[in-house]
């Protein structure tokens, strides 16, 4: 937190008594989860993680998020239309990623059949942190972006209230009124509602895919309940309930029991241990569909760390988005280094410098499928500014 909290932070009986008020208020305002025991049933629930304080966001580089968030949603879209981009990129990676590979596959039917949908709609959520620069100042840097199952809206939502509780309990009124509110979930509703709109049939569902085991409903409940206030009604189903009960017309218009769906939500299918082989049915099923999907086969792809590392290429940015240098420089300005362990010149390369000084590197692994990358960085000691990161982030100083 800022300068000036030395005593409160040393104050354990304070913080202590602070933390039990912040817990209550978190689970009076619905910032919950299902327990790791019962992730099945909401009889049982219990708070989900978060930070004692919010964070402290410099207000440039939250202007400089939100400029650049257009850019990004632009060049994913590009980069999902651009087949010949996502071959190139991914031909490494589906040769060692059975996941990457079978979503490709699909991809491949999907193109070789002709794309059935008109609309398509992407939820993506970008994850920073802020680099400390050599003069002291800080810079925004994009450390993924999410186009599957982005989450967190629903529960960020509640957040900012706990912490307007927090300090106005220790009297710090003219910060607590210093707190951006904060409504992804209604925006994220709002993006969903005009791809049902825009499907054009007014008594079409939303379908939502879940997985049975799901911790997180309440914050997949946050968007349902802003759809249902539209009059826009949700069905839940998992791939095993596709796979049983979906069809498809003679104008692949897609039907869950006998219900026409307009827009089918993944909050499910990002991870292998997601699909069995009759799940990955399921979903070339909806993948085959005339139906709005969030997101599509190829859009999933182009959230692969393996895309993004090709995006940081020079010249590349300016290849996808041609006639956009605004938005190629204010989409370069946040990137932050990757390099590719690929096998190979550029591989090996990589991996001498990060021999060579082991602590200018970091190695994160590939959640969605595809290649380990090697960041830059000096984003070890930086402050995360996702909503993700905010909720996950254990409740201390």
């Amino acid at each position: 937190m800022a300068t000036g909290w030395g005593s409160l932070l040393q104050d354990e009986q304070q913080l202590e008594e602070l933390a039990r008020q912040a817990v209550d208020r978190a689970l009076a305002e619905g910032v919950l989860l299902r327990t790791s025991q019962e992730p099945s049933s909401s009889d049982v629930v219990s708070y989900a993680p978060f930070t004692l304080f919010p964070s402290l966001v410099p207000s440039a580089l939250l202007e400089q998020a939100y400029a650049v968030q257009m850019d990004f949603n632009l060049l994913v879209d590009a980069v999902s239309q651009n087949a010949a981009f996502l071959e190139q990129t991914l031909s490494s990676t589906i040769k060692r990623d059975n996941f990457t590979a079978h979503l490709f596959d699909i991809h491949k039917q999907v193109l070789k059949e002709g794309i059935a949908q008109t609309v398509f709609l992407g939820l993506n959520r970008s994850d920073y942190m802020f680099q400390r620069n050599a003069d002291g100042s800080a810079a925004l840097k994009q450390i993924e972006i999410n186009t599957i199952s982005a989450s967190f809206g629903g529960l960020a939502s509640r957040t900012p209230a706990v912490h307007r509780h927090v300090f106005n309990v220790l009297g710090k009124t003219k910060e607590a009124a210093k707190i951006l509110s904060n409504n992804p979930s209604k925006g994220l509703a709002m993006g969903i509602a005009k791809a049902w709109e825009l499907y054009g049939s007014a008594n079409a569902r939303v379908l939502l895919i879940a997985q049975e085991k799901e911790r997180n409903i309440f914050d997949q409940r946050a968007i349902e309940n802003e759809l249902l206030a539209r009059n826009i009604h949700v069905i839940r189903r998992k791939f095993e309930d596709v796979s049983e009960k979906g069809s498809l017309d003679q104008d692949r218009r897609l039907f869950m029991d006998d219900q026409e769906v307009a827009v089918v939500y993944f909050r499910d299918g990002y991870m292998p241990s997601h699909y069995s082989l009759q799940n990955w049915g399921a979903r070339l099923l909806l993948e085959r569909s005339c139906a709005v999907k969030c997101p599509d086969i190829a859009t999933q792809l182009a959230g692969t760390k393996k895309v993004q590392q090709e995006l940081s290429r020079s010249g590349m940015l300016e290849v996808l988005l041609p006639g956009q240098p605004e938005a190629v420089a204010r989409l370069r300005a946040t990137f932050a280094g990757l390099y590719s362990l690929d096998m190979g010149e550029e591989g090996d390369q990589a991996i001498t410098e990060a021999i060579a000084a082991p602590s200018c590197f970091v190695l994160k692994p590939q959640r969605e499928g595809g290649v380990n990358e090697a960041k830059d960085p000096r984003s070890a000691h930086l402050t995360r500014l996702s909503n993700e990161a905010q909720m996950r982030s254990a409740l201390k100083l």
